[in-house]
């Protein structure tokens, strides 16, 4: 989870940070057989660098950046106006120019890029899309022969959606699919030991929140839009509640075990940029505290039993939204609403489809909200969505803090590790403080695969991390049918080798997924990126549509 050769085979930045030159692999073709060059790479981000549509999911990686060239075939240079922490981690997929130079910008939304006339989706992955449609529910892609890093040892993967878990560990069990992701830690746990099939519950560096409305407003104007109660709006009253969670009650119940108590938006995983609190009671359930600072604050008890405002006027009742397609969501709310009860606060908990709730989070009609993130490697674009800049696009709280703008610009251009590594941790700080999110889980990912029919996927992060939505597509080059594992060419913590696998075909019949396809089941929660690949699936965790 560090940045590696890959398109790019080598790259140097000037003394001062502000000219980074890459060189690119020139034997890398389009799946229609056009070469890819370095004019497809300053193409791709020109269209970001351009303020356009791609700019809200990908700008944060170009901070800075003012220009982009291509000085021959296989030379990328980039000229900024201040230097760029990030690079040289660019994970920008790069798209043919000579496709989607006749997609205007104001069509790119609504551009299917879709199978047409029987001719895949044009890319340069280890895969290409030769059938699927946006909101559909199987999608299939064939190995891409001329893949730069080879060819991949199966010849398919089929994306199946299903509307529940259920359906899906029984088709594992079945033999009709051959992987299933984003299954409960109860599946797994009724899993663990069948014959031909393993399971587990991947550490993934990513976690999940309680999300509040800070301030929603209409972003050419300045004006309240939406609906949020005017407690949410404050961050002495949000506060309050972080200590009215019983984090290690939500693992045990919501989670069945399957994950950690969630602290801030930085996960462990990354230790150089977590930051821990001085105060070792800081994420602690403790009701009477949660009603101590909520008197201080000014929401006291009224004649009810129901706290007040400030003013006085009655608090009324606290929208808890949650996701229809996520059980733990809706669960999670459930034990919050519950929870608010006990300091005399009035909540009612509403689910919505993932989609449909995007919608209400961003027209800012909502108080409360339960979703998660995907934290990449490089924290920069996580701490983005919670700039002032990123309402209206990322953002979901609608936080706006100039103390944290400021922060989050100067880590941006900063080199030294150890004082960027210093201001991410005052950046996580401020947020503890503001409590836009109460952050309350580091979940896992239950996923199981036929251990009789395929081997070889290597955990990311290693070991006890995730096997398939991985940052980065190692395992579908590492998956090969399990007559073929062997030791998996000497992979570290690899999972699957031909000693675990016992071959076969699971129920001694010939299965749909059979064979050297690779049919892979996801929660409907799950969703498929196509273009942009893990970084799209991943950003926000269990999430059915994308936030553009």
């Amino acid at each position: 989870m560090s940045p590696q050769p890959g398109l790019a085979t080598e790259w140097e930045t000037s003394e001062d940070g502000l000219t980074w030159t890459f060189k690119i692999r020139d034997d890398v073709v389009f799946s229609d057989g056009e070469p890819l060059t370095s004019a497809d790479v300053k193409f791709t981000l020109d269209r970001v660098l351009d303020g356009g549509p791609e700019a809200a999911t990908w700008g944060s990686y170009l901070t800075g950046v003012e220009s982009a060239e291509a000085p021959d075939d296989t030379t990328v240079v980039l000229t900024l106006s201040a230097p760029n922490a990030v690079l040289p981690l660019i994970p920008i997929p790069i798209v043919p120019e000579h496709i989607w130079k006749d997609i205007p910008e104001n069509e790119v939304k609504s551009y299917g890029n879709e199978p047409t006339d029987g001719q895949p989706v044009v890319g340069s992955g280890p895969f290409r899309l030769v059938e699927g449609t946006a909101g559909g529910s199987t999608y299939r892609f064939e190995a891409n022969p001329d893949y730069w890093k080879g060819a991949p040892h199966i010849d398919e993967v089929v994306y199946r959606v299903f509307k529940s878990e259920d359906p899906a560990v029984q088709a594992l069990i079945k033999g009709e699919i051959d992987f299933v992701s984003e299954i409960s830690a109860l599946q797994v746990k009724a899993l663990e030991g069948r014959e031909g099939i393993i399971a587990h519950n991947g550490d993934s560096p990513g976690f999940d929140e309680i999300a509040f409305n800070t301030g929603s407003v209409d972003l050419e104007t300045g004006e309240p839009i939406g609906d949020p109660n005017p407690a949410v709006l404050d961050a002495k009253f949000r506060f309050a509640l972080n200590f009215a969670i019983d984090r290690e009650r939500l693992i045990e119940a919501a989670y069945q075990g399957g994950g950690q108590p969630g602290t801030t938006i930085i996960p462990p995983a990354y230790p150089d940029f977590h930051w821990e609190p001085d105060d070792p009671e800081a994420f602690a359930y403790d009701p009477d505290k949660a009603a101590q600072l909520l008197d201080e604050a000014g929401y006291t008890m009224g004649d009810d039993g129901l706290r007040t405002l400030p003013n006085g006027d009655p608090i009324g009742t606290l929208r808890l939204a949650a996701r229809s397609d996520s059980q733990t969501s809706v669960d999670v709310m459930d034990f919050f609403k519950e929870w608010l009860a006990d300091i005399g606060i009035d909540a009612e908990v509403t689910a919505y489809e993932s989609s449909k709730l995007t919608n209400v989070i961003l027209d800012g009609e909502f108080d409360t909200f339960e979703w998660g993130w995907f934290v990449e490697p490089d924290p920069d674009s996580m701490l983005s969505y919670m700039t002032c800049g990123q309402r209206g696009n990322w953002s979901d709280s609608w936080l706006c803090n100039e103390d944290y703008d400021a922060l989050y610009e100067a880590q941006h251009v900063e080199n030294d590790d150890a004082a960027r590594a210093d201001m991410v941790k005052q950046m996580q700080e401020i947020l503890y403080n503001e409590a836009p999110y109460l952050v309350t889980a580091y979940s896992s990912i239950g996923e199981a695969f036929r251990s009789d029919r395929f081997g070889c996927f290597q955990p990311q992060p290693a070991p006890g991390g995730i096997w398939i939505q991985q940052y980065g597509s190692q395992n579908y080059l590492n998956v090969r049918p399990a007559a073929e594992a062997g030791d998996c060419d000497g992979l570290p913590n690899v999972v699957g080798t031909a000693e675990e696998s016992g071959g076969g075909d699971g129920n001694g019949e010939e299965g749909s997924g059979a064979g050297t396809g690779l049919l892979i089941g996801l929660g409907v929660a799950a969703g498929v990126g196509v273009v942009g690949g893990a970084v799209f699936l991943m950003r926000r965790r269990a999430s059915a549509d994308e936030r553009e």
